[in-house]
């Protein structure tokens, strides 16, 4: 085993910070050997099958292509949930987790609310809001049906059981009985073109573009759709909570103003940027 971390070590070696690098290392053998910190640290003498070995080489090989460890293994973890991920559908964020604990800390869990999470992905928002909150209805959507598959798979391996859809909420089409809402919640793409080139290859080479990136002219393209949803679908008193670019705050407060919502709040994220907005629908 130790040679294969060597291994791991010295073909990553400046490809990744060193800290990365080991982080790798007990991610790689927590998926492999199903190792917890202490196995890793008392077992690093134990001699690994051949097969092993193939499989980390190859996990290195796609490693050194910048390939994102979550595609490689096909799973993350998000708010203390496994969650299966491919290429396709967005690798869960920090800061979406932040938002998450946001939302639950201005909820009572107990409440039977109906909830929409709007660009649900990985489905990693709706699946940890009805795990804390178990009584309320929740309903995602996605314009990607390889996302909502994974979404549904997700549902299923942390058995919750939630309402998936298909929405293109740029045209959303929905039929007249279709339900007030409590709660509208959305991660939406809102990284604009220009800020590419400061994004790393990972990202730009095998993340789905279009749940990241909104055009530089047009950067609160999904708000204002999600504004003018959340004016026709939220019961008047009902909460809006949304990921931004803190490039833009300014401009996402004053779109829900004239959609009327009101007390609309700012929340930075851990890292001291403007990331989640909330409001309510109505005076």
């Amino acid at each position: 085993m130790q040679a294969s971390i060597n291994d791991i070590r010295k073909e990553l070696n400046g490809l990744y910070p060193p800290e990365e690098i080991e982080s790798f290392i007990r991610i790689i053998f927590s998926k492999l050997k199903q190792y917890t910190l202490t196995d890793f640290v008392l077992k690093q003498d134990e001699v690994l099958a051949e097969k092993e070995k193939d499989q980390i080489k190859n996990i290195v090989i796609r490693l050194k292509k910048r390939e994102p460890i979550q595609y490689v293994l096909g799973e993350t973890e998000f708010y203390g949930l496994p969650f299966r991920v491919k290429p396709g559908v967005l690798i869960p964020r920090p800061e979406t987790e932040e938002l998450v604990d946001w939302v639950l800390r201005k909820l009572r869990k107990k409440e039977a609310l109906r909830i929409l999470d709007v660009g649900t992905g990985s489905g990693c928002i709706a699946i940890s809001l009805k795990k804390e909150c178990p009584k309320a209805h929740i309903m995602a959507c996605d314009n990607s049906e390889e996302a909502l598959k994974v979404g549904q798979m997700n549902a299923g391996l942390n058995q919750t059981e939630i309402a998936f859809f298909h929405l293109n909420i740029l045209n959303p089409l929905l039929p007249n009985s279709f339900p007030k809402i409590d709660i509208l919640i959305s991660n939406p793409p809102y990284v604009t073109e220009s800020e590419k080139a400061d994004m790393n290859d990972n990202v730009l080479k095998y993340e789905p573009a279009r749940a990241l990136f909104v055009p530089d002219h047009d950067p609160l393209l999904y708000y204002r759709a999600l504004a003018i949803f959340g004016k026709n679908y939220l019961n008047h008193g009902g909460r809006l909570f949304w990921e931004i670019n803190e490039a833009f705050a300014k401009e996402c407060r004053a779109l829900l103003k004239e959609n009327g919502f009101s007390n609309v709040r700012l929340k930075k994220d851990l890292q001291g940027k403007d990331r989640m907005m909330f409001a309510r629908y109505g005076k």
